[in-house]
């Protein structure tokens, strides 16, 4: 598509400028990677943003792991994956795809996970530390 080509304006030129004899199928390969892996990380940032304005909302602290507030940020994620994947299929230049879609949904569902870990990680110390 368009957009891979406005990305590879920039990653085509650091890539050669790190190894000159760069093939064009790595820097492709790299794009990809690098495309999806921004999806993954864009995603992960709004559902932990959605999780906390939920939490926030129904009154719970900020140390308490809400799963009805994870499930809520985390369809609120995949409803605007969906629509977003939708919306390109009417820009020329783009084009829709159920496979981003998952992608980003991962991504949602991997920054919801990381942050649970860490809230049982900081609950651990503590009790650790009291004791």
């Amino acid at each position: 598509m368009m957009s891979s080509n406005r990305t590879s304006r920039i990653i085509e030129p650091i890539l050669q400028w790190f190894k000159p004899d760069v093939k064009e199928t790595t820097i492709r390969q790299i794009q990809i990677v690098i495309r999806k892996g921004a999806h993954v990380i864009e995603y992960a940032i709004l559902a932990l943003l959605l999780y906390r304005a939920i939490r926030r909302t129904l009154g719970r602290g900020p140390d308490d792991w809400c799963r009805r507030c994870a499930a809520w940020a985390w369809g609120i994620t995949f409803l605007y994956a969906a629509s977003d994947e939708w919306h390109q299929t009417f820009v020329p230049s783009r084009g829709g795809s159920i496979h981003d879609m998952l992608i980003d949904c991962c991504g949602a569902a991997l920054g919801l996970v990381l942050w649970h870990g860490w809230l049982l990680y900081q609950r651990e110390r503590k009790l650790q530390t009291a004791g």
